[in-house]
């Protein structure tokens, strides 16, 4: 298979990946195109369509190719502000997800012992009657909201809308707690608004970027890392935060490897420069600011020389990249980051970014951080959902975390084993791996054996479908109608996902699978539309714009509205005061910090590392480890270990070994990768392997599960985030 070379694979040129598939070793499975997908071109025996990628959350626009009717690849659509035309190696790669040969095929019914992989394949009916029968038992004794229903990707949607029409109020993504949901908590309490997606970095205009612990080129954030990439070509310097010589690193003007969980240290020390240096935007403190006199007091004591001593970064270094990015407001931005969920103190961690960020006069500025512009789509007239009245089992209703705005996954977990607040006794799992994603893999177990339901609908068994009672299988992005995604950026827009392809086996999509059990649970008015087409040219044509179009194009761009001060914007801020918090009375009235405070982190036991994790740009999660052009390019991860801690333990490179954490869990085995592009005391690997269930075949097995090893964590008291880095590690050499 031809592969791009390692420049233009981290700089998402033009070629793609998608392109090689028909000189792909597999042979394709015949799947003819879609009788229900919109108007096509078609050349020369080429069919292109198109639609949105769901490959990761950034759901980049594409067009898809389909040759002499098949499948063949996946290219940006340059009318898409998200792809800009190009899209990364996981977006090209998405022929492999519809080609993977352990998709699942059919409904399957759990016929022996829980987690014993034993089953019998079912109709639809069959299989839907049965999910429809338990949650009727489960209902009438104990109420609907004993079934909690854990979402991801976009397939959510009516998922999600028909369990709670059904009654259902506990339901969580770890998108939330095990992402991001740290980072907007702390920029509401700050701005009084949240970050959202994509975050709004005006990367395109600065003049300075500073990233911590963000690994832009290895996270393919595609319209950022294009954004990144020009800014590298513009000589804008760049400033990494990261105990590891990220790819992002490699690019940068200051390199900080600063030891893990030491970051507030350095936010507060640079806050500290700026204010004492007078290099902070005055006239925006001045004009927007509540509580600067008191913030200025809090973080007095936070010098420089101070955080040398906590980090392990050089002082004049600290100074460098501090005046460096001050040098260059309002057009400078500190990256609010993606996967902020790191040591528990992340929404204080997050408050420090943004109080950054509000020190530079950068919110709403052009090389800042502009605030984003949507669109109007008119909604489908839905049946309302009735208020139960009944309080949440995650706490995520302020009774438990005062914070929170969304569902907490481990909450509902907590409450699944403890039967506190109420029992929890159904699952509904949608396209999320729990055993991965969830932090400690023996509370999952316990409580899926606590269950009396376990519903599990997915393209591929992960590993939490090794537990399920049913099993709903899903069809992939290429083969579906789904909601539209209405998006906000520098202008919002509209894109359309239709389907390319028809399944290739009885996978259904999350749509017609929801409207089949609505019906099944006596709630059919709640999806009153005939198919997705309906519903979708309903919407879009009730607000004046051309549904043919929109099928032709997959697109449709909003009026630009002005998004910065120098587009005419006005500043205002939904806080408690109106103003940026500088001080949080608000935190403080709940027993809070109001300024962010360090805290040191526990230290590793003897002979142990820290492990930290991160992303890498041919995978997504645990969920495309099986999909044949992208195990191709990366079949399994590595533990990244510094060249003299390796050296001293006698680990050679590339060879195996296991990583045995402080509880005594032991990983699969993974190559050891000795580098000194990162700090003696930390390992790090790419999160999402060492996939443990048979099912799998071409997965099974392959690397080693960070998550499996994340079995102590710190939860974020002010929103319920767990952490991921809490753990250390040591190592089991192969015989």
């Amino acid at each position: 298979m031809v592969q791009p070379s390692r420049r233009r694979f981290l700089q998402i040129t033009a070629a793609t990946l998608g392109a090689t598939a028909a000189s792909a070793p597999w042979q394709p499975m015949t799947g003819p195109a879609s009788a229900a997908a919109g108007p096509a071109a078609t050349s020369g025996g080429v069919t292109t369509i198109p639609t949105f990628c769901e490959m990761c959350f950034w759901r980049c626009g594409g067009i898809a190719h389909l040759r002499d009717g098949k499948l063949w690849k996946f290219e940006g659509n340059p009318l898409d502000p998200q792809s800009m035309g190009r899209l990364c190696p996981r977006g090209t790669g998405a022929v492999g997800a519809y080609y993977d040969p352990d998709r699942l095929r059919q409904p399957l019914l759990r016929v022996g012992e829980r987690g014993k992989e034993q089953w019998k394949a079912v109709s639809w009916d069959e299989a839907l009657g049965f999910v429809a029968e338990r949650m009727g038992r489960i209902k009438a004794a104990h109420g609907a909201e004993s079934v909690a229903l854990f979402n991801h990707v976009f397939g959510q949607r009516f998922f999600q809308h028909v369990l709670r029409s059904w009654g259902v109020i506990n339901y969580a993504g770890a998108s939330y707690a095990q992402c991001r949901g740290a980072r907007d908590v702390g920029f509401q309490l700050t701005f009084g608004a949240g970050v959202g997606s994509p975050e709004p970095t005006d990367i395109k205009n600065t003049d300075c970027l500073v990233l911590i612990g963000s690994h832009l080129g290895e996270n393919m954030h595609n319209s950022q890392v294009q954004e990144f990439a020009q800014a590298i070509a513009r000589q804008v310097p760049i400033i990494v935060v990261d105990p590891r010589y990220s790819v992002a690193a490699s690019k940068a003007k200051y390199w900080l490897p600063v030891k893990p969980g030491t970051d507030i240290a350095l936010l507060l020390a640079w806050m500290n420069l700026l204010v004492t240096e007078g290099l902070y935007d005055k006239d925006f403190v001045a004009r927007h600011g509540h509580g600067f006199e008191q913030f200025k007091a809090e973080i007095a004591g936070y010098t420089t020389a101070w955080a040398a001593e906590q980090t392990g970064v050089a002082a004049e270094l600290i100074v460098a990249a501090g005046r460096e990015f001050a040098s260059h407001r309002p057009a400078s931005i500190i990256h609010p980051g993606r996967r902020v969920n790191w040591y528990g103190d992340d929404s204080q961690r997050s408050r420090a970014v943004a109080l950054l960020n509000a020190l530079l006069g950068n919110w709403g500025r052009k090389g800042g951080l502009f605030l984003a512009s949507g669109m109007k789509i008119a909604p489908y007239p839905l049946p309302k959902i009735a208020d139960t009245g009944k309080p949440r089992a995650d706490g995520g209703d302020g009774a438990r975390y005062p914070f929170a705005d969304e569902g907490i996954t481990t909450s509902i977990r907590d409450a699944t084993i403890s039967g506190q607040p109420y029992p929890i006794k159904g699952w509904v799992v949608y396209s999320t791996n729990l055993l991965q994603a969830l932090p400690n893999r023996q509370e999952t177990l316990d409580a899926i054996q606590k269950l009396d339901l376990l519903v599990v609908c997915d393209t591929v068994p992960s590993e939490i479908a090794g537990y399920a009672d049913v099993i709903l299988p899903d069809t992939t992005f290429l083969e579906r109608h789904d909601e539209l995604l209405v998006g906000f950026g520098r202008t919002g827009w509209t894109s359309l996902r239709q389907p390319v392809v028809a399944p290739p086996h009885e996978q259904k999509p999350a749509w017609w699978i929801a409207k089949q059990l609505a019906e099944k649970l006596g709630i059919g008015a709640s999806m009153p539309f005939k198919d997705m087409e309906e519903y979708l040219a309903w919407r879009i044509e009730k607000s004046g714009h051309s549904w043919d179009k929109f099928k032709r194009e997959g697109v449709i761009m909003g009026e630009h509205q002005p998004i910065t001060v120098e587009e005419g914007l006005t500043l205002s801020f939904d806080t408690p005061s109106g103003k940026v918090e500088f001080w949080s009375d608000q935190l403080a009235a709940k027993g809070f910090d109001p300024v962010p405070k360090y805290k040191p982190q526990a230290a590793a036991p003897a002979g142990h590392l820290r492990l930290i994790t991160g992303r890498a740009p041919v995978h997504t999660f645990s969920r495309t480890q099986s999909n044949p052009l992208l195990q191709d390019l990366m079949p399994e991860n590595e533990v990244w270990v510094n060249t003299a801690t390796a050296a001293r333990l006698g680990l050679t490179h590339r060879a195996y070994v296991r990583l045995k954490n402080q509880d005594g869990v032991v990983s699969n085995r993974v190559r050891v990768k000795a580098t000194q592009r990162i700090r003696e005391d930390c390992v790090y690997m790419v999160y999402g392997f060492g996939n443990t269930n048979p099912m799998l075949a071409s997965a099974y097995l392959k690397g080693a599960s960070a998550g499996a090893l994340n079995t102590r964590y710190a939860t974020d008291p002010l929103m319920g985030s767990t952490s991921i880095h809490g753990n250390f590690v040591s190592f089991v050499q192969e015989a």
